[in-house]
């Protein structure tokens, strides 16, 4: 299964995949949203960054993931701070995840920097920061 993943470019997040400075990826959330329950060890991440230019820029595979229950907002805020040496989250985005109800981890392996290319978002209503692609292929720009 293929991903586009949105990843924070003030937070230099593809850089510090680039760089192997961070590993892991997180979403969270107050309730089960994507990607929760939709990716699974082995599946593909394409990964853009959230700058407009619409640009899939690098891929990875998922190695790893812990989906947490339903979580305290001081259990959540353990969980990042416990995982920052591999998420490298600045202040910004540790307060965006820290205290969310329900976290995703996702170890990737394999990073790799991409010949640039654009998708196709118009099967994709909402403006998440995780589209669940299926195959790159299909929604690849020629």
């Amino acid at each position: 299964m293929d991903h586009v993943v949105y990843l924070d470019y003030k937070a230099k997040e593809l850089e510090n995949l680039q760089t192997g400075n961070k590993t892991m990826i997180i979403r969270g959330a107050t309730g089960r949203k994507m990607p929760y329950d939709r990716v699974n060890e082995g599946d593909v991440l394409y990964f853009i960054e959230n700058k407009g230019d619409g640009l899939v820029k690098a891929k990875a595979i998922a190695k790893t993931l812990f989906q947490s229950e339903k979580l305290t907002k001081e259990e959540s805020l353990k969980i990042v701070e416990n995982n920052q040496e591999f998420l490298q989250l600045d202040s910004k985005l540790k307060a965006r995840f820290g205290g969310k109800r329900y976290l995703i981890l996702i170890t990737v392996k394999g990073f790799e920097t991409l010949e640039t290319f654009k998708i196709d978002r118009s099967a994709y209503a909402n403006m998440d920061d995780w589209l669940l692609v299926e195959n790159i292929e299909k929604v690849k720009e020629v």
